[in-house]
């Protein structure tokens, strides 16, 4: 953290804007609909790239994406209760179902329970 603050810096609670942004979305029947997700607390936020790489390295090259500016976005998201806006967001969660590479888990692929040695019992 740098301890001088320069006239060109902005404030923590400053908005910059974003720029250009990749945003993911979904197709719909007659356009594209935006995804929005939600922070680790539940809020909602819509989420956006700054580079289309990391939009890819996050949620998969599958993922269909659309150029948005900043003020676009959030005026999207916002009807929908979607006030905050995370850009470049990196933590995901693992997928919850097995994938098809993997296979089903079954109860040899669990790892035994270790069983600790009864001490109590001996004898003399």
């Amino acid at each position: 953290m740098c301890l001088f603050q320069y006239e060109d810096d902005p404030e923590p609670e400053e908005r910059v804007p974003a720029g250009p942004l990749y945003v993911p979305a979904r197709p719909g029947s007659a356009q594209v609909v935006v995804r929005l997700f939600r922070t680790p607390l539940g809020a909602r936020t819509a989420v956006g790239f700054t580079t289309a790489e990391r939009l890819v390295a996050t949620l998969g090259a599958g993922q269909p994406w659309i150029r948005l500016s900043e003020t676009a976005l959030r005026a999207l998201a916002e009807p929908l209760g979607a006030s905050l806006l995370t850009v470049d967001p990196t933590l995901t969660a693992p997928p919850v179902t097995p994938t098809a590479a993997t296979g089903p888990v079954t109860a040899r692929d669990t790892a035994p329970v270790p069983q600790t040695p009864d001490t109590t019992a001996r004898t003399a």
